[in-house]
């Protein structure tokens, strides 16, 4: 179960980079602030996929 909800991470965090890269491109965000955008929303996703997986775990 492990290694299925891991392919699933990967492929939702790729997803929501991809989506967040077209949201830099069409907002016009600065080169200089880009990296924290990826890294605030790769955090955010990271503890919520990881929720959803302790939550799956324990019932």
């Amino acid at each position: 179960m492990l290694f299925i909800f891991a392919i699933f991470a990967l492929f939702i965090l790729f997803i929501f980079n991809s989506m967040t890269n077209a949201l830099c491109m069409q907002k016009e965000i600065p080169e200089e602030r880009q990296p924290i955008v990826f890294r605030t929303i790769n955090v955010l996703i990271t503890i919520l996929l990881t929720s959803t997986y302790v939550k799956i775990l324990f019932t």
